[in-house]
């Protein structure tokens, strides 16, 4: 046991995404009855989503606490609330946190979609705003709260003691992207079961193309608030847009075409970062810590 917990303190972060990604795979295979249940068909995995997500959620929350106990014991939890309860910060923290996700996803689509109408945002289309706003909100704010408690409460953190604010990004972006490729896939079966390329590639350039490029404004924006609530907000934004400003018509190659065009913007933001200043996603040091 001792040996185990010395291998832990040594790889805390390959630990912490070994165990995450057992979690959250295996939690999924057991819900949709193995490797043979996936891709489902959409009765399949309408039905069981909602425990899959559950299952999934675990992996980031339950390894998030566990590792921080094994790793930093009672005082990484002191250390974690307190992250939590930083809300003093500056406003333009907590702007670029919420207003994100609706300028890459619900502005830049909907003046496309003068020309493409296909890409009309499936807030402003008509329909019942209220619950799919009721949706999004609590969704968001379920993803956000449990997934960063792992991501940005133990894994980013330690990244951010040897990595650049751009190299931790890209890291824990690209991790994010292959965590959710399971479900992705699970997701995208037609009615007869079979992959349907076209939802496939959505959910693919989604996770490939959009993650890498929120995750590193996440880490940004987390290196200069040390906030894990403003992580979880940035988080639960991104969550909620996905679902309040994807176009309702997502037929054919249209959910592929968006994806690509969110991504494009989330990139150019990123871009804009880089270009705004000298340091901007460079390595910053922890509390405690010299550059």
């Amino acid at each position: 046991m001792t040996t185990i917990k010395s291998c832990i303190k040594r790889n805390p972060v390959l630990s912490y995404y070994t165990l995450a990604f057992t979690i959250s795979w295996g939690g999924i295979l057991l819900v949709v009855g193995g490797p043979g249940g996936i891709p489902g068909t959409p009765e399949q995995w309408l039905a069981l989503l909602p425990v899959a997500l559950v299952a999934m959620l675990a992996g980031p929350t339950v390894t998030g606490l566990l590792m921080t106990g094994l790793v930093h014991g009672k005082a990484g939890f002191r250390e974690l609330l307190s992250r939590l309860l930083t809300w003093r910060t500056s406003a333009r923290w907590y702007a670029v946190a919420l207003l994100t996700t609706p300028l890459a996803m619900g502005v830049v689509p909907l003046a496309l979609s003068a020309v493409l109408p296909a890409f009309l945002p499936g807030i402003v289309a008509p329909g019942d705003k209220a619950s799919m706003l009721q949706l999004g909100l609590t969704a968001g704010l379920v993803a956000g709260v449990f997934e960063e408690l792992g991501w940005t409460g133990f894994a980013i953190p330690h990244l951010l003691q040897r990595h650049s604010v751009l190299a931790t990004g890209l890291i824990v972006g690209s991790l994010w992207a292959v965590w959710h490729f399971l479900i992705n896939f699970w997701t995208s079966g037609d009615a007869a079961g079979a992959l349907s390329m076209p939802l496939f590639l959505h959910s693919f350039l989604f996770s490939v193309g959009i993650l890498p490029a929120y995750r590193v404004l996440m880490v940004w924006v987390y290196s200069r608030t040390r906030s894990l609530l403003v992580a979880m907000l940035m988080h639960a934004s991104l969550t909620t847009g996905n679902i309040v400003f994807v176009p309702l018509a997502m037929t054919g190659w249209t959910g592929a075409t968006w994806s690509l065009v969110v991504a494009a913007a989330l990139w150019f933001i990123v871009a804009v970062v880089v270009a705004a200043g000298r340091g901007q996603l460079s390595r910053q040091p922890l509390p405690g810590q010299t550059a």
